[in-house]
């Protein structure tokens, strides 16, 4: 991450922007946080903001330039790492994401959303496993994620644990704050009913 507090909260933002919001919400902070990395004279955060507003304009081998710029200023930035390996999934580089998600793990170990991401590629690809044990880790370093209980309860159904995706898609609506995300609710609501019934 940052190593100036005030871009942490600002990456933080961006980050349930995209999780939780939508595209436009998540540029406007990204163009702030580029704006305001520009005014610092931060060149890392100004390369890192750089490869959001270009990952998020889907523009993911300008991204990776960027992003592989804020590593070279900040080798430590797992974030950068994090994105650059999101980039390459978007562009179908598979097994070198991989790569990239353990290089921001190995600089940066406390970072959930690194595991939580590679724990969703993991699921896509059907290696629900290993996804789980991603996913619980994440939750480890940030047991308020619901993002990462609604892909915990994925793996935990693509394995036929019926009764852990119950208890994990509840888990996500517990931690939804009240009134946002009205769409994601809905959606896990109707999970929920499904695998009750299957669970009957």
């Amino acid at each position: 991450m940052s190593n100036n507090s005030g871009f942490s909260r600002l990456r933080a933002e961006l980050d349930d922007a995209i999780t939780y919001g939508s595209r436009k919400e998540a540029l406007k902070i990204a163009n702030i946080g580029l704006k305001d990395a520009i005014r610092s004279s931060l060149a890392g955060e100004t390369e890192y903001f750089k490869g959001q507003i270009q990952l998020l304009k889907g523009n993911f081998a300008q991204a990776i330039e960027h992003f592989d710029a804020a590593v070279k200023l900040n080798p430590k930035d797992g974030a950068s790492y994090n994105d650059r390996a999101l980039c390459m999934v978007e562009l179908g580089i598979i097994d070198e994401a991989f790569y990239y998600f353990d290089k921001g793990i190995a600089v940066e170990p406390d970072y959930a959303t690194i595991y939580h991401n590679k724990g969703w590629l993991l699921n896509n690809i059907g290696r629900h496993k290993e996804a789980i044990e991603c996913f619980k880790k994440a939750l480890e370093l940030d047991p308020d994620r619901p993002v990462t209980y609604d892909n915990l309860a994925d793996a935990l159904y693509n394995l036929a644990d019926y009764k852990g995706a119950l208890d994990s898609y509840k888990k996500v609506l517990e931690l939804l704050k009240p009134g946002a995300c009205k769409g994601i609710r809905k959606e896990i609501s109707d999970k929920i009913r499904s695998i009750e019934k299957q669970l009957k």
